[in-house]
């Protein structure tokens, strides 16, 4: 691999976390969690356009019409960008103050996968995994987590990826794309400090899994079965998630946060929370896949 990174916008973001693709439009959206809002860039143009919501957007994903799926702290919200009109859909967790809903993506049954996190510090394993369907039913598929992350998908849909970020693990299930249904479960990979907690995730056309390590720096790309063939260093020290983008999905995008302030540290503030541009890494991603609301 012969990588140049430079960078995508001169914005940056507290937290610019769940770069998504939408091939319809020709459009790369975004969230600004701690602006509470989604940003979105004509890959044409460079034209950003905001919308903004009450609380802070963990994630969202495309649906089958021109709606957004959007996770709003503890509720699961369709957003229509052309008219600014939500509808609840469901509430996560409404019981949890101290949880929020994160991580999330749209699987192969058409159904929004989302995980929330302990807001608190230190941190505890009372998070846990839900599948929500069109018609807005939540199911509780995992819990003892503290902060889900890693949802992918390998290209054929029959292996789901999950991470916690805190402890560092991620992990593989046999799934079935087309009920929704988790089978196997096995260790994927076991990350540190030094090898790049997992953050945020994509699969590309061939099955490898880049995850970003929000601990270390590094956006670590997996072979699919976990052997790290390649890791990239960034100019920032926080990456938070990758996705392939751009009208032959052959481009990478990267987000980052802004690490919290540390006077014996000197980080790259001008560039950390910034989106960048991931080239020469060789290989295609996959169009995603689309929330069937009923």
């Amino acid at each position: 691999m012969s990588i140049t990174i430079t960078r995508l916008l001169d914005t940056t973001y507290q937290l610019a976390e769940c770069p998504t693709w939408d091939e319809r439009t020709g459009h790369l959206y975004w969230a600004d969690i701690q602006g509470h809002s989604i940003q979105a860039m004509d890959w044409t143009t460079r034209a950003v356009s905001t919308w903004h919501f009450a609380n802070e957007v963990g994630s969202f994903g495309l649906t089958e019409d021109v709606r957004l799926v959007v996770a709003v702290w503890d509720k699961i919200i369709l957003f229509d960008p052309q008219t600014g009109a939500q509808e609840i859909l469901a509430e996560v967790e409404a019981d949890l103050p101290y949880t929020r809903l994160n991580d999330g993506k749209v699987g192969p049954d058409g159904a929004f996968w989302v995980g929330t996190m302990d807001t608190r510090s230190p941190r505890e394993p009372v998070a846990s995994l839900y599948r929500v369907d069109g018609s807005g039913a939540v199911e509780h598929i995992r819990e003892g987590l503290q902060v889900s992350n890693g949802l992918a998908w390998s290209p054929d849909g029959t292996t789901m990826y999950h991470a916690d970020s805190s402890p560092g693990w991620i992990e593989a299930y046999t799934f079935d794309p087309q009920h929704g249904a988790l089978g196997a479960k096995m260790l994927f990979a076991q990350q540190t400090n030094e090898t790049g907690r997992p953050d945020g995730a994509a699969v590309d056309a061939s099955g490898q899994y880049w995850s970003a390590g929000v601990s270390s720096g590094v956006l670590n790309c997996f072979s699919p079965d976990g052997e790290i063939k390649a890791a990239i260093r960034m100019p920032v020290p926080r990456p938070t998630m990758p996705c392939f983008c751009g009208p032959e999905l052959d481009q990478l995008v990267v987000t980052s946060l802004k690490p919290p302030s540390d006077p014996t540290v000197i980080e790259p503030d001008e560039l950390s929370g910034g989106l960048f541009l991931v080239e020469g890494h060789g290989v295609k991603g996959l169009p995603g896949y689309r929330f069937r609301p009923t």
